[in-house]
């Protein structure tokens, strides 16, 4: 599995002598950049909200009004897209190879704003003045330069802004994280530490980096790990202003507050669901039919290798691809009965039985089936079977 096999050998070398003079030029950038947007962001001043949930401005009197966002653009028939994380994004012409796969069917590319570690791709004076202050910025990628280069190539973007899953605003502020029982910070079993879901300074701070985001460009906003921890000593939690409520009701008035302040933008707003949430109550707040009316799209996690022994009535999910997808949007089909869009999250990896085209086109088979509304692939590497993205409908 490549990203972009066909290329002859005599391309290729072509290719990376212009890749070695681009390097040069985006490092000399990326330095006049960095000390660019470093005085920006400080310039800002501080954005601050209170534990009783009054907020202040995110911009201080008399600073540059916002720069309005471009109008929005459509929605492909199907999508059929790839994720790409912020650190393939940083290598210097590699967006291109995934831009090529544009000859094989790709309408999408899915890029991380904000990932798992709690890092963000850019560096911007839109963003809120808290991720230079905590350290969570990096000059990664240029949003407005992608966009435009995504753009250009007729290719719909969304960005991916991972939100609860935190550690690196748990570290800098322990006073918006989860806690332990004896005070400390609390972490999940991989040893990082999460945002308070009922904080809504930490709701504020994301959907100010979204808004960032949305400005920069991007078609479409992505809210991955919107939910409750589901690792871990979870007994151990201490919730500060924890509401009598069900975390379901949490997780949708998070998303509410998101939905009300991006599509002024011109941005639609999405999220990640885990691909079990139209099946079970998995006690994370995820619940699909809660969402309908809030987001434009709900993308499910059906990744075969993630599903039980047993789960629907398959010894073995991984095993059978198609018909693990296709139980698991069958349950989302009848959770939010049409009325938002359904685009699953494929497996393009190997986990135990290894993935090729076959079992990678027979989920998107499925899908297609069930009526989704396109797909996307996932690979943590970023290395894709491009002629799944060709597949006939």
């Amino acid at each position: 599995m490549f990203v972009h096999e066909r290329i002859d050998p005599n391309e290729r070398f072509r290719e990376r002598r212009r890749r070695a003079r681009r390097r040069r030029r985006i490092r000399r950038a990326l330095v006049a950049g960095l000390l660019a947007g470093a005085g920006a962001a400080l310039a800002l001043g501080a954005t601050y909200i209170g534990k009783s949930g009054g907020a202040s401005s995110s911009r201080p009197p008399g600073a540059t009004p916002a720069r309005k966002a471009p109008l929005q653009r459509p929605v492909p028939k199907e999508i059929r897209g790839v994720h790409v994380t912020m650190g393939i994004a940083s290598l210097p012409g590699r967006i291109y190879d995934y831009l090529a796969l544009r000859a094989y069917g790709l309408n999408t590319i899915e890029v991380d704003v904000k990932d798992e570690d709690g890092k963000i791709g850019f560096v911007s004076p839109d963003l809120p003045t808290l991720a230079a202050k905590i350290g969570a910025a990096g000059a990664y990628y240029d949003p407005r330069k992608l966009a435009a280069l995504v753009h250009a190539r007729g290719i719909y973007l969304i960005g991916r802004v991972v939100v609860f899953e935190d550690p690196t605003l748990a570290a800098a502020r322990p006073d918006m994280a989860l806690e332990r029982t004896d005070g400390s910070v609390w972490t999940n079993a991989s040893g990082l530490g999460w945002a308070n879901e009922y904080d809504v300074r930490v709701w504020r701070y994301d959907v100010d980096v979204a808004v960032a985001a949305a400005r920069a460009g991007f078609d479409e906003i992505q809210f991955d790990y919107v939910r409750f921890p589901s690792d871990g000593d979870l007994s151990q939690i201490v919730y500060a202003g924890e509401r009598k409520e069900p975390k379901g009701d949490t997780i949708t008035r998070f998303l509410r507050y998101a939905a009300g302040r991006l599509p002024p933008l011109h941005v639609r707003v999405s999220a990640d669901l885990f691909g079990l949430a139209a099946t079970h109550d998995l006690g994370i707040g995820q619940v699909p039919q809660r969402l309908v009316g809030t987001l434009d799209a709900i993308y499910p996690m059906v990744y075969p290798s993630h599903f039980g022994a047993g789960e629907y009535r398959l010894a073995d999910p991984s095993e059978y691809p198609g018909r693990t997808v296709a139980h698991a949007l069958h349950d989302f089909r009848i959770a939010v009965h049409a009325k938002v869009r359904l685009v699953p999250w494929l497996q393009d990896f190997t986990l135990g039985k290894p993935y090729g085209l076959i079992e990678v086109t027979d989920q998107i088979a499925a899908a297609r089936r069930q009526h989704a509304d396109g797909f996307l692939l996932w690979n943590p590497e970023g290395v894709y079977t491009q002629d799944a993205l060709s597949a006939d409908g």
